[in-house]
Parts: structure tokens; C-alpha cells; sequence
């Protein structure tokens, strides 16, 4: 491996270390971006899950790493040299055969970089003879098990004038008689909303049994049917309607439209997606589509979902959103002083734990002083020291990212929402209820870890736009 990487630099952002690592190497053009940099997809599909992996090796872990964890990283890259030379070569051949079987379906690098590792692992570089016949059968693998379930197919379907007219009509008649479909149900006992914060507070724990049984109560007096409804017509709470919890951009839910195009990037809140963007996202995310209901099937549940409370058909989900939310309610990462509105009732031990996980965050202890100190984030972000200098290590680039992030973490709840809707509208598709205590914690819990790794996520492109002192975050 070349010396000198990291050495002497003290900590250094590790997007840069690894840039300059993967740099080093030949072969890897077709893994590589314009300026012979490591692609975001090399780096998430196949760098850090498949080589580095961090969680073996904590030193390579983090937006910054030492000089130590820089010399280790580049070890496991050059180590994996050839087999990285090999996947570059299986993906351009698959891109190659992709063309000439004519497949347009979903985004090569998504669908074909981990099985191009698989094959330089197992195979090494492409061979003459047998190359093209195992990447057209692994192409027909991969695009073989949505069968006929692709984005292309569904925008077909939906804006085929000979479904566009009954199928805009349908929308429109379960909007109108969205209330009769699901109406409201009287509260039973044992269905109230301090069930609720029973549950948070038996779901981490061992006592599942009385928590179990709460969240049963929930289920069977369609409590979230009814925190539906409120989202429908009121605000869910004093001060919370659905626009404030990050589920609309309008004032309450709007009919959703039909749709025609769909992208991943610009997706709204769920609330406000079209039917073809609820179907597309998916399609989106589905690995192995056999399992799900042909395109046409799935488009008319997706009209009838759209139009029930919290957009989902099923009540153990609705229970679900409707018990997330008020854990979310509840996350204060830059402790209650900082938070926009502050929760008066005891936090649960669902809330005690995801909050002491998230304040531990290197980042939100930056956050927390910049969302404390508006002047010094100002200051900051515009480089403004007196005496017109840089105004610290984390000036110019580096603090406005944070900054922004310091505002999401004043109102973390949007952000877990979304997230947590997405989750449970892919279960309500697939048909999978969720009236187990463990099960609905995995959820809860899995929706704030993954809202922390995406902020982490965040902080460290933003590191990477410069080199940062040892000792800083």
C-alpha cells in the first residue's frame, strides 16, 4: 500500500482520505465519478458495506478519522484491489449487455454494483469465453423478478387514457366518501390516548406483557382510525395538525391526484404524493417484486389506501403512526430548552432512550450550540470573526450545513415521520400488520436510528468540504 497516507495530518475528513486512497487505484474507472473520485453508490454499495465496514473496523467509522484509521482504510482498499478492478469490469460488461437486451428498468448502479462484487469475488475478472453468458443470466435474474412490477409499466397504466378517465373517477369517489368508509368509532376503554404512552413506555423494556395488551386495546378500539380522522378535519393535537407534523405542505389533507411521473428526489410530504408516487416509491424499494400484486391491483388499492385515515387500510398501522407520533412528539435532541415546543408530560422510556442516544451525536452537540447561539451561528456561517477573519475551524462551508441541520433538529419530529409513513405504507402494500410490542419497537427505534445516520450523514459531506482540526466535533 503507498505510505504516508494520514500520516502526520492529525484527524482529517474521511471522505477526503478515501478519495485520495481510491485515487491510488487502476481499473476502477467504471466505479469512479468525472474527476476519478469514488461514486456516492461505489461508496454506499460497495466501499463501506463490503470493504471498509465500519462497524468491524471503528477506526474507518465517523466523518473524521485519525492518521491511524486513514492508514487502515487505505489497507482495506488496496487489499481489495483487484477485487474492485474485477467488479469495475462486470459492471461495465452488464452495462454493455444491458443495452443490447435493450433493459431500461431502475438504475444500474443500484441494481447491479453488489452483484458485480459477488461475481469478482466468486469469478474475478470477466472471462473471454464465459463473461457475456453469466451477465446476461444475471441479468435476467436481477430484471426477472419484478415481472412485468416496474416503474415503466405503472406510468403506462396510469396515463393510458383507457384507464386515466375510470381511475381518476374512482380517486374521486373514495375521497368523497373517504368519512363513510372509515367513520368514526365512540372511544372504548382502555383505548385513550394515555394507552399511548403504556405502550412507549413498555416497548424497550421486558414487561411486554402489559404493554402487549395495551397496544391490543389500541388496535381493537381503532385509536388510530380515530388520531386519522383528527388529521383529517382538526389539528391532531392542540397545535399539531398534519402540516405541522411534516405529513402536508396544506393546512389539513388535500385529495391526493392520480400522478403520471414520479421521482425519488422530489417526492413530497406523504400526505401530498400522487398514486403513482405512493406505487413508484415501492416499486422504488423493493428488492424482489414477485410478492406484490400486478400494477393494475396495486394502483387500485393504493386509490383506496389514499383516501383511509393516516393513509394506511390497516388498523394495527394506524395504531402504529398514531403511537410513533407521539414519540416523536416527544425528541428533544438538543434537550427541551432548545426544542420549539416543549412536551409537559413525562417522557416514556421509549422517549428517554432514543433522546440520550441522540444527544450523544457529535454532531448535535455542534448543532446544539449554533441552535443556542444564533449570533455565533451567523457569525459562522459567514465566516465573520472580528477582524474579518474565517471565524473558527467550522466557519464558511462547513457551519452553514450545520446550521441548517441545527433548525431540523428543533422540530426532529418531520423528519421521523415521514420516515416512520414510508415505513409502515410499504408494510400496509405488502400486507404485513404489526400488532407485536418487539415488533413495532424494531420500527420506532430502526426509524430514529436511521433519522440520525442520515443527519450524520449530512454532517459529513459537510466535513468533507474541508479539512477539520483534530478535536473539533
Amino acid at each position: 500500500m503507498p505510505t504516508g497516507v494520514g500520516a502526520g495530518r492529525g484527524v482529517r475528513p474521511r471522505a477526503m482520505v478515501l478519495d485520495e486512497v481510491w485515487r491510488e487505484l487502476d481499473g476502477v474507472g467504471a466505479l469512479s465519478g468525472p474527476q476519478g473520485g469514488p461514486l456516492s453508490r461505489t461508496v454506499k454499495l460497495v466501499l463501506d458495506p463490503l470493504v471498509i465496514r465500519p462497524v468491524l473496523h471503528p477506526r474507518c467509522a465517523g466523518p473524521l478519522v485519525t492518521a491511524d484509521g486513514a492508514a487502515l482504510l487505505a489497507t482495506l482498499v488496496h487489499a481489495a484491489g483487484d477485487t474492485l478492478r474485477a467488479t469495475a469490469a462486470w459492471f461495465a460488461l452488464l452495462k454493455r449487455v444491458r443495452r443490447e437486451l435493450r433493459l431500461t428498468e431502475g438504475h444500474p448502479q443500484d441494481l447491479y454494483f453488489q452483484r458485480c462484487f459477488e461475481l469478482a469475488a466468486t469469478l474475478g475478472a470477466p472471462d473471454a469465453a464465459t463473461g457475456r453468458p453469466t451477465a446476461e443470466e444475471t441479468l435476467r435474474e436481477v430484471h426477472g423478478s419484478a415481472r412485468g412490477r416496474t416503474a415503466r409499466a405503472l406510468r403506462e397504466y396510469v396515463t393510458d387514457p383507457a384507464h386515466h378517465g375510470e381511475l381518476t373517477a374512482a380517486l374521486e369517489r373514495a375521497w368523497a366518501d373517504r368519512h363513510r368508509a372509515h367513520p368514526r368509532v365512540p372511544a372504548t376503554p382502555g383505548a385513550e390516548p394515555p394507552a399511548v404512552r403504556d405502550v412507549l413506555d413498555a416497548c424497550p423494556g421486558t414487561d411486554g406483557r402489559d404493554g402487549g395488551a395495551a397496544l391490543l386495546r389500541l388496535v381493537a378500539g381503532a385509536a388510530g382510525t380515530a388520531a386519522g380522522h383528527a388529521l383529517w378535519d382538526t389539528p391532531g393535537r392542540p397545535g399539531r395538525p398534519a402540516r405541522e407534523l411534516g405529513l402536508t405542505a396544506r393546512p389539513v389533507p388535500a385529495a391526493p391526484g392520480l400522478g403520471g411521473s414520479a421521482s425519488t428526489s422530489a417526492m413530497g410530504p406523504p400526505f401530498d404524493r400522487t398514486v403513482h408516487e405512493r406505487v413508484f416509491s415501492v416499486l422504488h424499494a423493493s428488492h424482489d417484486r414477485a410478492g406484490l400484486a400486478p400494477v393494475p391491483e396495486l394502483v387500485r388499492r393504493e386509490i383506496a389506501r389514499s383516501c383511509a385515515p393516516w393513509a394506511l387500510s390497516d388498523e394495527s398501522l394506524r395504531v402504529a403512526a398514531t403511537v410513533g407520533t407521539e414519540l416523536a412528539l416527544g425528541l428533544h435532541p438538543l434537550g427541551a430548552a432548545s426544542a420549539e415546543v416543549v412536551d409537559t408530560e413525562a417522557p416514556t422510556r421509549a422517549h428517554r432512550i432514543v433522546n440520550s442516544r441522540w444527544r450523544r451525536e457529535a454532531y448535535v452537540l455542534q448543532a446544539r450550540r449554533l441552535a443556542l447561539s444564533p449570533s455565533g451561528a451567523k457569525g459562522e456561517s459567514e465566516g465573520g470573526s472580528e477582524g474579518g477573519s474565517e471565524g473558527g475551524p467550522l466557519g464558511g462551508p462547513v457551519a452553514e450545513p450545520l446550521a441548517r441541520i441545527a433548525e431540523d433538529l428543533r422540530a426532529p419530529w418531520r423528519a421521523y415521520l415521514r420516515r416512520l409513513w414510508v415505513r409502515l405504507h410499504g408494510r400496509d402494500v405488502r400486507e404485513a400488520p404489526m400488532d407485536d410490542l418487539a415488533e413495532l419497537w424494531d420500527v420506532l427505534d430502526g426509524v430514529a436510528r436511521s433519522v440520525i445516520l442520515d443527519h450524520r450523514g449530512r454532517v459529513r459531506r459537510a466535513l468533507s468540504t474541508r479539512s477539520v482540526p483534530e478535536g473539533t466535533l
